[in-house]
């Protein structure tokens, strides 16, 4: 059995860490030697050449959703469409296809690029898609209102009061009032 020692000498280019005579050669070379290695681990674990992935398998393998059951969740409740139609969780994905996914209050559009079916990692599956979603909504920037401080006890009915005015609940207070008065 040859190492890659062996195979630097034996005409294959040394230290790549590929161990299969140069194929990554035709990508652009990556900077860390475990990113080009999972890469090539992602490679022979996923489809042949001709054939295709489910596509809650592979929003799933590209860390879109985190679980592949959420995925056929997703895709069975409308929120997967690949080239503008909704599709099942089998339908089969190829290179090239436009993949639109609604998930936790976010559309997120992307362009298959390589397909695979197990689950890597991040720096892995960013180049597995071409990432052409709209930027996220910006955060709030005011501090979450309600934060009492540790020890404080249970909050007064004037404490109350100002978290929800603070909140902008204070309106749900006098319609529940108005509810229960009314005969």
């Amino acid at each position: 059995m040859a190492s890659e020692h062996d195979e630097g000498r034996n005409g294959g280019p040394a230290g790549t860490g590929t161990g299969d005579g140069g194929a990554a050669t035709s990508q652009a070379p990556l900077p860390d030697p475990k990113t080009a290695a999972a890469i090539a681990a992602a490679e022979a674990a996923g489809p042949q050449s001709g054939e295709s992935v489910r596509v809650d398998s592979w929003i799933w393998a590209v860390r879109l959703i985190k679980t592949r059951s959420l995925g056929a969740t997703a895709c069975r409740g409308g929120h997967v469409r690949v080239n503008g139609e909704r599709v099942k969780p089998a339908y089969s994905l190829r290179v090239g296809d436009e993949v639109r996914l609604r998930h936790e209050g976010r559309e997120r559009v992307v362009v298959v690029k390589r397909l695979i079916r197990k689950r890597v990692g991040a720096p892995v599956a960013a180049q597995c898609y071409l990432d052409n979603s709209p930027p996220p909504p910006p955060r709030e920037a005011v501090a979450p209102a309600g934060v009492r401080d540790r020890g404080t006890g249970r909050p007064t009915k004037r404490d109350r009061r100002e978290l929800e005015r603070l909140r902008g609940l204070e309106g749900l207070n006098r319609a529940r009032k108005d509810a229960q008065t009314r005969p």
